[in-house]
């Protein structure tokens, strides 16, 4: 497979252009609203779709992923939350290391058992830096990893953080306060990253409504990413890629 998903990320950082991706949890969703999300994200040009989740008990990944790919070109990343969400009908997958946690086997242990299949699936891979932001209750990743998020006002842990993330190679940095946080991360976390690093910054978790969107990427998000919102009220996308296309900087 062509290798074109991460280039165009390093170019649209480059320019200052933002990205809307919208995130779909394969236990959230059937088969037959893919036809409403997918029109809804074509017509407002949403960037990509990330498909995972922290637990994924449906056993129709591969199926809604070839259903989306079936309807439209937006590129499809994997965002998996164990190794077992691998699919090759995707374009990429975000391999996330979890870096902002103490748990090994998320640090390296599951990666070295995912290897030879990830290797083999002929995805663009990713290596993401993955970092847990307190989003003030309790959340099914940090359930999942064992790992305590980093505090909402610790800016300079998630500094020091990313920066570790990116000089150990990670391509990207994923920051997510999690499925259903009450409050999501703030735009002062987000510049103290974004100051240090120079690799894309993806965050997620807790945005609800565009204005919040709009700041993060003025703040220096590279990739804005909803789920919980639009599972909601998918009418939602178009308000909020405007909102995220509209937060471009002109470098």
């Amino acid at each position: 497979m062509t290798k074109t998903i991460y280039p165009t990320l390093l170019q649209q950082k480059a320019s200052g252009k933002k990205s809307f991706a919208v995130l779909i949890d394969p236990d959230k969703i059937t088969l037959p609203q893919i036809d409403v999300l997918v029109e809804l994200s074509l017509q407002a040009k949403v960037d990509y779709f990330f498909v995972g989740g922290s637990l994924v008990i449906s056993y129709q990944l591969d199926e809604i992923i070839q259903a989306i790919k079936s309807r439209c070109d937006i590129p499809v990343i994997l965002f998996p939350g164990s190794s077992s969400q691998v699919s090759k009908y995707a374009d990429a997958l975000l391999y996330l290391s979890l870096i902002s946690g103490r748990n090994p086997e998320l640090l390296i242990g599951q990666h070295v058992i995912s290897a030879p299949m990830v290797k083999q699936s002929g995805l663009e891979i990713m290596s993401t830096g993955y970092m847990v932001i307190d989003g003030g209750a309790p959340t099914t990743v940090s359930y999942i990893s064992n790992a305590t998020p980093i505090p909402a006002d610790k800016n300079e842990i998630a500094m020091c953080t990313a920066m570790a993330g990116e000089m150990l190679g990670m391509k990207l940095i994923y920051m997510d306060a999690g499925s259903g946080a009450k409050t999501p991360i703030t735009e002062g976390m987000i510049k103290k990253v974004s100051s240090v690093v120079d690799v894309p910054i993806i965050i997620g978790g807790g945005i609800k409504d565009p204005e919040k969107a709009y700041l993060n990427g003025k703040a220096g998000a590279d990739i804005i990413v909803v789920g919980n919102a639009i599972e909601k009220d998918p009418n939602l996308i178009a308000e909020l890629s405007a909102a995220i296309h509209s937060s471009n900087i002109t470098v």
